[in-house]
């Protein structure tokens, strides 16, 4: 149960900081991206930066909603 709690908490912290986390992994994508150009390796680019930040957003309501549905079904028991 402390587990599920957990992963309730790690979602929502996702979902409330979802912009804050994109544009940290946005920035680590671009920089990583412009290392390996400038070694001649060509890489797509990655997603814009309002997707990212719709990506993560997604990424941590879903795992808040599935974490509330393990309580839920633990709880029914």
């Amino acid at each position: 149960m402390l587990l599920e709690i957990a992963r309730l908490m790690l979602g929502l912290g996702i979902a409330l900081f979802h912009k804050q986390l994109a544009n940290f992994i946005f920035e680590q994508d671009r920089s990583l991206t412009a290392l390996f150009r400038q070694r001649g390796v060509s890489l797509p680019l990655g997603p814009s930066r309002e997707t990212a930040h719709n990506l993560y957003f997604c990424i941590g309501i879903t795992v808040a909603i599935i974490s509330l549905m393990r309580i839920w079904l633990l709880l029914g028991q």
